[in-house]
């Protein structure tokens, strides 16, 4: 038996709809700028004949379950939200064709990129990594995992409101680089295994929340989320 002078971390895992088991979580990706409003507000508008879709990742430990409370995260004055369709892996793959791109799909979630955002333009601004700005703790949240094995969703309305105003209204049939597109295109650079969840970007009308702001937001069909946001520490 391994002996640890601590404890590792426990394995990050979230609920399956209707299953007693739990999704265990290997790595969280994300896609970068996938729709093309929220590109152009961001002062980055993305030319799909000449880009490839982009991507950073976040530690699993920042999973958080909906419905939780978050502290206002340290040393930033503008943290925003991100409303996303999530994928979740459920087959291996490595350099999938768009065609079989379905085969690896178990089920989709609803999920929240939490960003420092005046970290991010900071770095991104000086060309620096954006960890600081994304890789925040508690910042990705996700509700349970809906199983739909196979099925692409490429029509469905996704929104978000902040204290029942709506901030966010769009459909993922926007996005840039739809599902297919995105796990093909990933799977060129890693080999995608089982627990890996994709978050496949996020519409236009980010905005910063503050101490006391409950967020709501939903993908039709597939789940909805919800997060209040606390005191700093």
């Amino acid at each position: 038996m391994t002996s640890y002078l601590f404890n590792p971390p426990v394995v990050q895992s979230l609920a399956i709809r209707g299953k007693t088991e739990r999704f265990p979580i290997n790595r969280l990706f994300f896609v970068g700028r996938n729709y093309h409003a929220h590109a152009v507000e961001m002062g980055k508008p993305v030319d799909k004949s000449v880009e490839r879709p982009f991507y950073f990742t976040k530690s699993p430990q920042t999973l958080l379950a909906s419905g939780s409370t978050v502290s206002y995260p340290p040393e930033t004055q503008n943290f925003h939200f991100e409303m996303e369709l999530v994928v979740a892996i459920g087959q291996a793959g490595f350099r999938v064709s768009q065609e079989r791109a379905h085969e690896l799909i178990y089920g989709y979630a609803s999920g929240l990129d939490m960003t420092r955002r005046d970290l991010q333009l900071v770095a991104r601004d000086k060309g620096r990594p954006w960890d600081l700005g994304k890789d925040v703790e508690h910042s990705s949240v996700c509700t349970e995992i809906v199983p739909m094995q196979g099925k692409i969703i490429d029509d469905a309305a996704i929104a978000l409101e902040v204290n029942g105003v709506t901030q966010q209204s769009s459909n993922v049939n926007k996005l840039i680089w739809n599902i297919r597109e995105v796990i093909a295109d990933l799977s060129l650079f890693y080999h995608l295994q089982p627990g890996d969840l994709i978050y496949t970007g996020t519409p236009e009308g980010v905005n910063a929340v503050v101490p006391g702001d409950k967020i709501s937001g939903r993908v039709d069909g597939v789940a909805e989320i919800s997060l209040n946001i606390g005191q700093a520490e």
